[in-house]
C-alpha cells in the first residue's frame, strides 16, 4: 500500500470534482482532503504518477507536497493570525 500527498490548489467546491477524478482510477483505497492545506493524501495501490495525471486531467493544480509545503503553510498560518484585515481600522 502506497500513500500519496499531493498539493492542490482548490476552493471547497472543487473538493468534489477531486474525488470523482480520483474515483475513475483502480486502486484507491482512501481520499483524506485538508483545504485548508489544499493538501490530498490519497492511500491506495496505484503508481503516484497515475495520480497526480489524473487530478491534473480534471483541471485542477497539483503537484508532490514537499518539506518546503509544510514549512510555508506554517509561516503562512502565523502570519495571517497576526495581520488580520480590519476595514475599520484606516482611521
Amino acid at each position: 500500500m502506497e500513500v500519496v500527498e499531493l498539493k492542490v490548489e482548490m476552493v471547497c467546491i472543487h473538493e468534489k470534482r477531486l474525488r470523482k477524478c480520483l474515483s475513475k482510477l483502480k486502486g484507491i483505497e482512501k481520499v483524506e482532503v485538508d483545504t485548508n492545506c489544499q493538501k490530498v493524501v490519497i492511500t491506495g495501490y496505484t503508481h503516484k504518477n497515475k495520480i497526480l495525471k489524473a487530478v491534473r486531467r480534471g483541471g485542477l493544480k497539483a503537484d508532490f507536497w514537499s518539506a518546503q509545503n509544510e514549512l510555508l503553510n506554517a509561516y503562512v498560518s502565523a502570519n495571517y493570525a497576526t495581520l488580520r484585515f480590519n476595514p475599520f481600522s484606516f482611521f
